[in-house]
């Protein structure tokens, strides 16, 4: 995945040396709440993290989780993740509560979705959100995914949005 600039956030692969963000980022109460338990806690949890998550991704599909930057300062992650060979790509964010509200999640999200639509040319992107998780659910529609439906995921039940062709 190339760095992506926007107007404010620059969007960059992580490397080792961004454990103490993950860290950081992974135990907020609101990670905690709409993504889960990653059972992240040290640094050494943290890089493990990262080489099998987004580095590992990065080598076998050429997407994963990216940190967002703001003024140099990692602020957030996102990205275009790809589970499996089969599974289709679906775009992720999450910032750090201080820095809600300011336009920076659907800055990155549209610049993704772009990204994903003009660079890498796929012809469909998905995200999923809590069923309750209403900034998200507006984030998405406000970059022109549309509600698909209600999947499950184990005993989670999770909305599906999409862009593109099913």
């Amino acid at each position: 995945m190339q760095t992506i600039r926007t107007a404010r956030l620059i969007i960059r692969r992580f490397g080792l040396a961004d454990a103490a963000f993950i860290v950081q980022l992974v135990n907020q109460p609101s990670w905690l709440r709409w993504i889960g338990n990653r059972n992240v806690h040290t640094l050494d949890d943290a890089e493990t993290y990262l080489s099998s998550g987004p580095l590992s991704m990065y080598e076998r599909y050429g997407v994963g989780l990216c940190g967002v930057e703001l003024a140099g300062k990692l602020i957030g992650m996102a990205g275009l993740i790809k589970r499996s060979p089969e599974a289709e790509i679906d775009l992720g964010y999450a910032f750090l509560p201080e820095y809600w509200g300011q336009g920076y999640a659907t800055e990155v999200a549209q610049a993704l979705l772009n990204y994903a639509i003009h660079m890498l040319k796929l012809p469909r992107i998905i995200a999923t959100t809590q069923l309750e998780n209403q900034q998200s659910i507006k984030v998405l529609e406000r970059i022109g995914m549309q509600f698909e439906g209600i999947i499950h995921e184990g005993e989670k039940s999770l909305r599906l949005f999409g862009y593109g062709n099913r």
